[in-house]
């Protein structure tokens, strides 16, 4: 059956909201908020429910070294690139309950419902569920696709360490993964295409009453990490004069961060202080050492690049007028993607057969699509955030908005497979 044969395809929204609550469920943190680290033995517990998902759907099952989840329909022409949706279900401490799920188990409800609707794929296709997208235990994002897409080296990976010093390869070997890394990486012809359906994380469509966002491009970031050293004291024993204190140095660099990132050029340079660690931490003593983290995005590289050589340069400035020093790190540094645009049609004009206005937007937040952009061409559709809220528990998008992203993904999914 060809796409333009398809009937109406329904979307189970009882089906997929059930198990959307059910995952969200699963979770080191009260319900709503939602704590789901990855390789803990509550995200191992997640990863079986969604076993079970794409058992009782019918899909083949398999999973890779680096612990990515793939979830298959055989096509008619098995031999050709195939095409993939997916998301990942990891989340951050105290988060919410549909960042990344809702493309998870989105993806895997838009393969049961095609399947239903009688819909044969020309091209198989696969719902991906990523491992780690958030990069709360090994400090860097979208581990399962930097693998996929050999954007991080076998050898790097494995030796990435969380705060209590355990390896990815321990961990990853702990919670059942077996292979080597290497063998992660996919060949060049996986996939036809990539496509994800997210959250959007911000308030644009709910503000402008939109059903759909269609991604146009990713923005990416560099991480850098800054180190202050200055000395320490009691704190009633050293007088102001003689003082070089690393924590009131680290302060200025932050307010930099934000006067700098404010000052560039255009509205989509952003950057964000998210770490503060301060030894030794105590009231009746002067902070001899800070190291924080500065994330600085942009949809173009040049224009990150330059708003991190900015506040590379105000941190110096700082540390040479306060008397400290400052050691400066790039943790990792991505570039923005473009999505392709054959992706982008497949959505608007999926979204316009459903009747469903849509809009045209970037994403300032990075997702696995940005590293599966190096196997193929990626695009992304985003669905509306009551509120423009993410990464809380007050985090929210409403059934209505799911099934009808669900939908959109299903109408391209189908069209894409079928080329």
């Amino acid at each position: 059956m060809s796409v333009s044969e398809l009937p109406e395809v329904r979307v189970d929204g009882e089906r997929l909201l059930g198990e959307l609550d059910d995952l969200s469920r699963i979770s080191d943190a009260p319900h709503p908020a939602v704590t789901r680290v990855l390789f803990t033995p509550t995200e191992l517990v997640a990863r079986e429910f969604v076993r079970g998902i794409v058992t009782r759907a019918g899909l083949a099952l398999r999973d890779d070294p680096a612990g990515n989840l793939f979830a298959r329909w055989q096509g008619t022409e098995p031999d050709l690139p195939a095409v993939a949706t997916g998301s990942h279900i990891d989340a951050i401490p105290f988060a919410g309950r549909f960042d990344g799920t809702v493309g998870a188990l989105g993806g895997i409800e838009a393969l049961r419902a095609l399947r239903e609707a009688g819909f044969r794929p020309r091209r198989s296709l696969e719902a991906i569920v990523f491992t780690s997208e958030e990069p709360t235990r090994f400090g860097v994002g979208c581990l399962g696709s930097r693998a996929l897409s050999g954007a991080i080296e076998p050898e790097r990976l494995a030796e990435l360490t969380d705060a209590d010093g355990e390896t990815f390869d321990r961990a990853r070997q702990a919670a059942g993964c077996s292979g080597a890394l290497a063998d992660a990486r996919l060949p060049r012809d996986a996939y036809r295409c990539f496509l994800e359906l997210h959250i959007e994380q911000g308030p644009i469509l709910e503000q402008e009453r939109q059903a759909v966002g269609v991604v146009t491009a990713i923005a990416a970031p560099s991480t850098l990490r800054i180190t202050v050293r200055g000395d320490g004291g009691h704190a009633g024993a050293v007088l102001m004069a003689e003082r070089r204190d690393a924590l009131t140095a680290a302060a200025e660099i932050v307010l930099g961060v934000e006067r700098v990132a404010r000052a560039s050029e255009g509205a989509d340079g952003v950057a964000t202080t998210g770490i503060l660690e301060v030894h030794p931490g105590a009231s009746n003593s002067i902070p001899s050492r800070v190291r924080l983290t500065v994330d600085a995005r942009h949809i173009d590289r040049d224009a990150r690049d330059a708003l991190v050589r900015e506040i590379r340069s105000q941190a110096r400035s700082v540390a040479s007028r306060r008397q400290v020093t400052v050691r400066i790190e790039t943790l990792h540094s991505d570039d923005p993607t473009a999505c392709g645009p054959e992706v982008v049609q497949a959505v608007e004009r999926a979204a316009a057969e459903l009747g469903l206005s849509c809009r045209r937007m970037v994403s300032r937040a990075y997702h696995d699509a940005s590293f599966m952009a190096r196997v193929c061409p990626v695009g992304m559709i985003f669905v509306p955030s009551a509120g423009g809220h993410s990464h809380r528990p007050e985090e929210f998008t409403s059934s209505e908005d799911i099934v009808n992203g669900v939908r959109v993904l299903a109408g391209a999914l189908a069209r894409l497979a079928s080329d």
